[in-house]
Parts: structure tokens; sequence; C-alpha cells
């Protein structure tokens, strides 16, 4: 018997105890198929990426920075997504209530579903920006590891080591936040909406207007008190800089972005959604050396 009839008869052994066995020989024996992941944001989307590496695809459905989150309506293929998804991560805290709907919609027993804002120990009516603040994405792509192990244990140990490199990714994020907070904690700002809420917090920077932010972010119209306040300390230097959103505006914030500028406020721009071409990572720092540049030493 020649050497390669002696392979071919081997082979033939193995395929006959895989048959009994119910597997075959196959390369996906080597590798099982990614796990199919869906983002309601592309923030956590970016952050599965990050973690689950080769072994997941990752679906964000809200990934457009040119778009206004609060506008979107779910489609089909959204719908179809969610339903195939090992893993759904939605923002919660009525964000994405879109996500939901859709889940109960498609009810699968396999399926595992991270709500970041119960993580985070946020509820209706709290500030639902929860991505702005380091930790608590920190602990989302803690989570996310833990699901991700638990439901393909084979690659658990490439999930842990991921999981180590994002955090230690995000040191100079927190280095940048302690040096800004270190020169700035105290100082009084304002913004049209509370997108930027929580960095600014870890900032230790005070955030004033709420009742107009708040306005704002459900669309309705602020008071004229909170107008009124708002214009008086752009006016009278009351606040140092002022954030606005600039993914979604409307007329009164866009009235005081530019009276903040005629009256010598820094201003700067925080989106809603991650900016594409950069990860999670770089979008903080970016938004971070912004602020630096507007309140210079």
């Amino acid at each position: 018997m020649s050497f390669p009839r002696t392979i071919k008869a081997h082979r033939g052994k193995l395929s006959l105890l895989l048959s009994v066995a119910g597997l075959a020989l196959t390369p996906a024996l080597a590798r099982a198929a990614p796990v199919p992941v869906v983002a309601a944001e592309n923030f956590y989307g970016d952050v599965a990426k990050q973690i689950g590496g080769a072994d997941v695809t990752v679906t964000s459905i809200l990934n457009n920075p040119d778009e206004d989150p609060h506008l979107f309506e779910a489609s089909p293929s959204v719908a179809r997504a969610i339903s195939a998804a090992k893993i759904v991560v939605a923002s919660g805290a009525d964000y994405d209530p879109w996500v939901q709907k859709l889940l109960g919609a498609a009810n699968n027993a396999d399926r595992k579903t991270i709500v970041v804002a119960d993580l985070a120990g946020k509820k209706s009516g709290d500030n639902p920006h929860i991505w702005y603040d380091v930790a608590v994405m920190a602990a989302f792509a803690k989570a996310f590891a833990a699901d991700l192990g638990a439901i393909d244990p084979a690659h658990k140990a490439d999930y842990d080591q991921r999981l180590a490199q994002f955090a230690q990714s995000l040191k100079p994020v927190r280095a940048k936040i302690a040096a800004l907070h270190a020169r700035l904690a105290g100082r009084a700002v304002t913004a049209t909406e509370p997108v930027f809420g929580y960095m600014l917090d870890s900032l230790g920077l005070a955030s004033r207007n709420q009742g107009f932010q708040i306005a704002v972010m459900n669309n309705t119209e602020p008071s004229a008190a909170n107008v009124a306040a708002f214009e008086d300390d752009l006016k009278d230097h009351k606040v140092v800089l002022l954030v606005y959103n600039s993914q979604a505006s409307d007329p009164i914030a866009e009235r005081m972005e530019k009276l903040a500028k005629q009256s010598g406020v820094p201003v700067i721009g925080a989106t809603e959604t991650q900016p594409l071409g950069v990860t999670y990572q770089q979008w903080m720092s970016n938004e971070l050396d912004a602020v630096d540049r507007a309140l210079p030493k």
C-alpha cells in the first residue's frame, strides 16, 4: 500500500468515527462560527468588537454621527438582526426603548441581553448618556466579556486577554480626566443638552441650567425663566464653557450657541454617536482635548 493510500485509509476511519459521533470532518471543527452580537449604539459595538475580535460579528444599529438618534425607527432588518443575535446590548434608561420592543417580539431563551444603564444603576428619568462615563464603559466591557465567555468557552481566555487590554487602553483617558479635574474642578459651565453631563461630572465641573438642558433633550420648549437664566450666564460670563450637541440641535439651542460665541464664552461640541474612524478611547480622548483647548491654563 502506497503512502497516499495509507493516509486516505486513516482519514476514512476517522470520518467513520466522527460520523458515528454525529460530527463531520470539516474546518468548522477547528473554529466555531463567530458569535453574532447586536449593539444598539456604535460605541458599545466598538468595545464589543475590541473584546470579541475575530470570534464575534458585531452589528451596530445607531452608527451615523450625522443623524439624530432620537428620531430613529427600527426597520425589519434591525428586527431580524436582533432575533438572530446571541448577545444584544442596549443602553437603557429610555434612550433606546425600541430595543426592548424588538426583544419582546423575538423571544430567545439562549440570547443574553446587557442593559448598560442597569450596570450603572441608572433608571428612567436619569441622564441617559451614560457612555460619557468611562467607569460605566469599563463595567460594560467586563459584563460583555463574561457573557461572551459563557457562550463561547473555547475562546474565554482570548476574551479575558482582550478585556485586560481594553482596561489598559483606558488608562491614558483616565489620566487626562484626572489632570483636567485637578485644574478645572469647581468651575461653572453650561450645556444645551446633558449629552456630555457625565464627563463634566468626572472633570469636577458644575453644569448649570439643568432645566433648560432636560427640556431640549426631551424636545420640549424650555421655560422663559430657564431661557433668561441661560442667557444671563452667557452674557455675564457666569460660566466658562458651553457644550452643545453637535449631532442634534434645535433653534433655541442654536441661539444659545450663537450668543455664547458673541459673548466670548468658549464653545465645544459633543456627539451622541461615536464618530466614524475612531475607537471609543480615541473619541473620549478627543473630547477631553477639546475641553483642554477651550479652557487653557
